[in-house]
């Protein structure tokens, strides 16, 4: 019969070689999901600050500024330009009209009016394109309608229109309209192609024009909210939630290695009872006969 092992105690078992490189490792993982953690809560206090600075900025600005001197064409969108107000003054390409489809205005799912604007003046007097190939283009979202049938929003002005509106950056390429006429996605990337260029990096939602053009009780547009950074309202919640998962995967490093040091402090106690170190309700391994040999009882 093996002589009784002694009782370890739970510091005893921590402090075997073993325990301690395990601990380390915890520790390091534990560390590392800190470490994202806090990277989380900063992009989610980014996000809050990012959305604080536009609208402080718009409300310093003593009025929609030009869109060449916010954005000259082909230059990158910066994030805090999400909607701020601009204006602009160009003619209307009918031509060109896109429908957006799939977009919803409380609670209904209809199509934005998308509509190249051949800019002749962004407030820059033309030297935001001075160096490029001509006069920019500018996508422009006249609106909402709920069907394509409202003939009435579907028509731009005609002539020379000034426009203000708010300004929104493009969105990624999509997989094409389902119909000529069609698109899925405001992608200055893809529109660049069949509009011709140069082109701003973002597009205008409108908000007022000179001519004006028929309002949604007249059967025109329905007129679109300020656009807003997504999350920027407040602190993020989204990355707030995952810097918390990271903690909590942190902590459960930490736990993981306590359960196992005091698993084996209490295996080191059921091996005092003559279990032999086997798990409870099993026989003990020392105890089965190898295969092959026979029995002497």
């Amino acid at each position: 019969m093996p002589e009784p092992t002694a009782p370890r105690s739970f510091w005893a078992v921590a402090r075997q070689p073993r325990v301690v490189g395990l601990l380390v490792l915890f520790l390091l993982a534990a560390a590392v999901c800190a470490r994202l953690g806090v990277w989380q809560l900063d992009r989610a206090q980014q996000r809050a600050e990012l959305a604080a600075q536009q609208e402080a900025a718009e409300l310093e600005a003593a009025g929609p500024e030009g869109v060449g001197v916010l954005l000259p064409p082909q230059s990158s969108f910066p994030g805090e330009l999400v909607g701020r107000q601009a204006w602009v003054e160009g003619e209307y390409d009918p031509e060109g009209q896109l429908l957006v489809e799939n977009r919803a205005l409380d609670g209904r799912v209809g199509y934005l009016i998308l509509t190249p604007l051949h800019v002749t003046d962004d407030g820059t007097q033309g030297a935001s394109w001075a160096g490029l190939s001509g006069a920019p283009v500018l996508p422009v979202v006249r609106g909402w309608v709920e069907t394509p049938e409202e003939s009435a929003a579907l028509d731009p002005p005609d002539g020379v229109v000034r426009l203000t509106g708010y300004l929104q950056a493009s969105e990624a390429a999509g997989q094409g309209g389902s119909a000529p006429g069609l698109t899925d996605a405001i992608s200055t990337g893809a529109l660049v192609n069949e509009w011709g260029g140069p082109m701003y990096s973002g597009y205008l939602v409108l908000l007022s024009s000179d001519p004006e053009q028929p309002s949604a009780a007249e059967g025109g547009p329905a007129q679109l909210p300020r656009p807003t950074i997504e999350g920027g309202t407040g602190l993020n919640l989204q990355n707030l939630f995952y810097a918390l998962q990271w903690w909590v995967f942190g902590g459960f490093a930490v736990l993981l290695w306590i359960r196992l040091v005091r698993d084996e402090a209490a295996g080191g106690k059921r091996r005092t009872r003559g279990d032999g170190g086997g798990i409870a309700g099993l026989p003990d391994p020392a105890e089965i006969d190898p295969p092959g040999s026979t029995s002497t009882s």
